[in-house]
């Protein structure tokens, strides 16, 4: 017996099988500090657990409407046309339990065999799965270290060809940080009506940023049309097990996605649901508490890394990843992160987890104490001054 060929198109997160490495390492008796895990080490607001709570009690337990409950679809409605400056209506969005349902049916929905579909790389690894699961082909645009992990603008305008039918774009991105300039993602858009392809914008670390807020590619004057847009709530909230995402997108699209969701999941789960109105509706000052630690997290771990014989690391812009460049230590991405977990004790993930263009980095989550991240920083250092690289 065997699978059909197509699972074979999809891949595992390296995050998940780096977590079950050090898990039986700590049930060994070792101290590992984790840093590979993408999500904030804060808890719910607790305004968003009680109304969780309330609608447990009210009786919010049944099935809900497949495409969300329509006073959460004009909540989010009306968020996002105030964070994007873009009128939005509850008929162009979609509640879908966590992020992923958001790309991997828009690609199913609209991606064909033979289309190419341009990504970033590094970058989320579900992307190049979902589009070789449709039967297209992705087509790897290189981040660019001196460009803060953008895109050369060159290499995707010379990328782009009669069969591109979609740009997937990530900013705030995972596993870089960066995010793309207002300029670029101007450009982006006048691209996509020039060459006619559509846009997947994952914004999930929308709120999640240093300096200036990132630009939307849904804030481009005619991109309604053609833009796909995915936010939710496990960054933002700290809600990664309550499975809560949502998508925005054109009307004509809506139906489609209606068909993947009533076959694929039927509903997102109508307490969870109450939860995340509370969340976008309540007090937002824990969002801003997390975001300022972040802030000095952020500053005290990348300064740490650059004291790293072999290491250097940009300030990233957003979300809260470091990445790293740590050719000059002589290891590759697999060997270093690997050894580091096993004899310094240090959980991250090597770059090339994320794509091949992610060679010569590693990934390294500050959703960890200051106090996790310093001793995480000298056990690193300590450990590359006793184990030099055989060169």
């Amino acid at each position: 017996m065997k699978t059909a060929s197509r699972i074979n198109e999809l891949q595992l997160e390296g995050a998940f099988s780096v977590l079950q490495k050090a898990r039986a390492l700590e049930a060994q008796g070792k101290h590992i500090i984790h840093l590979e895990i993408g999500e904030p080490d804060f808890d719910t607001p607790a305004h968003v657990i009680e109304a969780g709570k309330a609608a447990l009690d009210a009786g919010w337990t049944h099935y809900g409407p497949t495409l969300g409950y329509e006073d959460f679809r004009q909540t989010i409605a009306a968020h996002v046309a105030e964070t994007r400056g873009v009128s939005v209506s509850s008929s162009e969005v979609c509640v879908v339990p966590g992020g992923k349902p958001m790309i991997f049916f828009p690609i199913l929905a609209i991606v064909e065999a033979g289309d190419e579909v341009i990504l970033p790389n590094p970058s989320f690894p579900t992307y190049a799965s979902a589009v070789r699961f449709a039967g297209a082909t992705p087509v790897s645009i290189p981040l660019i270290e001196a460009n803060d992990f953008s895109f050369d603008m060159q290499r995707l305008r010379d990328s782009i060809t009669p069969r591109t039918k979609l740009l997937i774009l990530n900013s705030p991105a995972n596993p870089t940080g960066g995010i793309i300039p207002a300029e670029d993602i101007r450009e982006i858009a006048l691209l996509a009506h020039k060459h006619d392809f559509y846009v997947f914008s994952d914004e999930i670390y929308s709120r999640m940023y240093f300096e200036d807020a990132p630009r939307s590619i849904l804030s481009e004057p005619g991109m309604k049309e053609r833009t796909i847009l995915l936010d939710g709530f496990s960054k933002t909230y700290a809600m990664t097990g309550w499975r809560l995402g949502y998508g925005v997108m054109p009307a004509w699209m809506i139906d489609a996605m209606q068909k993947l969701l009533v076959n694929g999941i039927s509903c997102t789960a109508s307490m969870v649901q109450r939860a995340g109105l509370a969340a976008l509706t309540g007090d937002q000052s824990p969002v801003d508490r997390m975001m300022a630690e972040f802030r000095e997290r952020r500053t005290l771990f990348i300064s740490m890394l650059n004291d790293i014989p072999g290491v250097r690391c940009r300030m990233p812009n957003g979300a809260f990843y470091a990445f790293p460049n740590i050719t000059a230590t002589g290891y590759s991405s697999e060997v270093l992160a690997t050894r580091l977990l096993n004899e310094a004790g240090v959980a991250s993930l090597e770059g090339t987890a994320f794509g091949e263009y992610g060679e010569g980095y590693l990934r390294f989550s500050y959703a960890n104490s200051r106090e996790n991240l310093a001793e995480a920083a000298r056990r690193i250092h300590q450990w590359i001054l006793a184990n030099p690289a055989t060169r």
